[in-house]
């Protein structure tokens, strides 16, 4: 049962990746610097990533920041950051995707029972993967409206696709 929870889990992140991936991708450069809410689009992608790595992460004291954060910021504590351009947006998130891929193969059932190693997140280590992926998906969700709203030419679902499981 517990490789078959993680083959799951692994799928929806994929999935969910994949789509927040499809986002960034297609999002025209004049574009990258639009405002949802009170960041940018750039920032939007950057925040979703960030924390996707920071929670695969055994715990707060064991993530460390990558050289690339130093450019893009660190989202654990205001103002938001800066972001990445689009090209290591990208790169970003295939990085997330295979810690995604590494963290989920690691898990045991005692490990996913256990507290989740973020003080502000009370649940479980298993919820917490459930939270993550939950949290991309909000994040991908302005992405994509944002996209919807320029023109027909997003509203088209094969330039969005909705990514049952898995990678795309």
């Amino acid at each position: 049962m517990l490789d078959y929870a993680k083959q799951i889990i692994t799928g929806q992140f994929e999935a969910a990746l994949s789509m927040l991936r499809d986002c960034v991708e297609v999002c025209p450069a004049e574009h990258w610097e639009e405002k949802i809410a009170t960041i940018s689009f750039r920032q939007v992608a950057y925040h979703a990533l960030f924390f996707v790595d920071f929670h695969l992460s055994p715990n707060e004291e064991s993530f460390q920041l990558r050289d690339f954060h130093h450019e893009g910021g660190d989202e654990r504590s205001p103002p938001p950051s800066a972001g990445m351009n689009q090209e290591q947006s990208l790169a970003y998130a295939a990085i997330c995707r295979q810690k995604a891929i590494e963290t989920l193969a690691s898990e045991t059932v005692e490990s996913l029972k256990g507290p989740s190693g973020f003080d502000r997140r009370k649940m479980s280590r298993g919820e917490l993967h459930i939270y993550n992926i939950r949290h991309v998906q909000h994040h991908t969700g302005q992405l994509s409206a944002c996209l919807r709203r320029l023109g027909e030419a997003y509203q088209d679902r094969s330039v969005l696709p909705w990514v049952p499981t898995g990678w795309r």
